[in-house]
């Protein structure tokens, strides 16, 4: 963020540059012309005159100071230009002051092998799958030629045609989706087919009086199964029907009608039904890129010491970097403890322990520690 601010302020410093010099030059221009229109109307007045050489010598000295004015102008503008290139090589600079332009430097030797190829190429194929770029999922499938079952497609493309359905307003995909799908989501305690069944509500009450019996009928067949778990968010859709006539835009209920509405239900949908399919509700490609640039500074700075150290050979020696960066609460991910002295996550059979100290590690490791075994912790 600091190198983008300090860039920033050098393209600031251009632009303004470049503003000034377009408003010179145009008053520069302007005066000029305001000089030409002059000269043409003292030549008017002296051709009715008669008089041949006062006209002459009226040209000819109107002539001289035009094209002294003109070269005065150019002059200064050509200087003023100038100064504009050296403002903006400054830019130049800045940015390769601020930002590293290789960064081979901070990436594995063997990251890329063979083996993992067809990993990364998998992972940016689901992720074209997830953004709904069918074609470009399918074309990146057959020039890499990776193995993806048509059943791990599916997922994707339902997923995807729901959303698209959402986005202009059509519930019926999914409801029904929700509807087949009824007795997973409740056993994950999703709300999502009641805030579709509500959308559905709002949407023909919006649309006048004339509108509301069928609302209430929609009421009844509908969210009546979910009065016991969300019991005040149906009554408030019941009262609002009273100010349907007078325009709910002017109600206490006017929150209802908004465009909000549309945007929440499709993230209520695109997260429980990532829950339900087993995948995760932000792409992982997204993810380690959107970490990875969070890391990068830090990763180059780590770099740098380390050779100023002479110590790098531990960045390839090992799998892990010798600190730990924070990434912030948005990628803490490990849900799971992992023991810091075996390496290994938890597990029923191998809870973890709290010792006296405070520390926490898995039972196995304290077992070890108890019978003797070096271990450090």
């Amino acid at each position: 963020m600091d190198a983008c601010v300090a860039v920033e302020k050098e393209v600031d410093k251009v632009l303004c540059k470049f503003t000034a010099f377009q408003d010179r030059s145009s008053l520069l221009i302007r005066g000029l012309y305001s000089d030409l229109e002059n000269i043409k109307k003292q030549i008017d007045e002296s051709e009715a005159s008669d008089d041949c050489f006062t006209l002459r010598d009226s040209i000819n000295l109107l002539q001289n100071q035009i094209l002294a004015r003109t070269k005065e102008i150019i002059t200064n503008l050509s200087t003023e230009h100038r100064d504009l290139h050296s403002s903006v090589s400054k830019v130049g600079k800045a940015i390769d002051k601020n930002f590293t332009a290789d960064f081979a430097c901070v990436s594995h030797e063997n990251f890329f092998d063979e083996g993992k190829q067809d990993m990364i190429n998998e992972v940016i194929c689901r992720h074209y799958l997830r953004e709904g770029c069918l074609n470009v999922a399918e074309t990146l499938i057959k020039d890499t030629g990776i193995d993806m079952p048509e059943d791990a497609k599916v997922p994707f493309l339902e997923l995807n045609c729901i959303l698209t359905s959402l986005k202009v307003h059509d519930l019926e995909p999914a409801l029904e989706w929700a509807k087949k799908n009824r007795e997973k989501l409740r056993a994950q305690k999703s709300s999502l087919e009641f805030k579709l069944h509500r959308l559905a509500y709002i949407t023909l009450i919006s649309e006048g009086q004339h509108r509301i019996k069928e609302a209430i009928e929609y009421a009844r067949r509908h969210l009546t199964g979910f009065v016991h778990q969300h019991e005040k968010a149906i009554q408030t859709l019941l009262g609002c029907l009273l100010y349907v006539r007078s325009g709910l835009e002017n109600s206490p209920y006017a929150d209802l009608l908004s465009s909000c509405q549309w945007i929440e239900i499709c993230e209520v949908f695109t997260r429980d039904a990532c829950a339900l399919l087993g995948l995760s509700v932000e792409s992982p490609l997204a993810v380690c890129i959107n970490a990875g640039c969070t890391a990068l500074p830090v990763l180059l700075n780590i770099k740098q010491v380390m050779q100023q150290q002479q110590v790098h050979n531990m960045w390839n020696s090992k799998e892990e970097l010798p600190i730990e960066i924070d990434l912030g609460q948005n990628y803490r991910y490990h849900s799971i403890f992992a023991c810091p002295i075996l390496r290994q996550q938890s597990t029923e059979s191998n809870p973890p322990m709290r010792l006296i100290c405070g520390h926490i590690i898995s039972r196995d490791a304290l077992n070890k520690l108890t019978t003797g075994n070096k271990y450090v912790l």
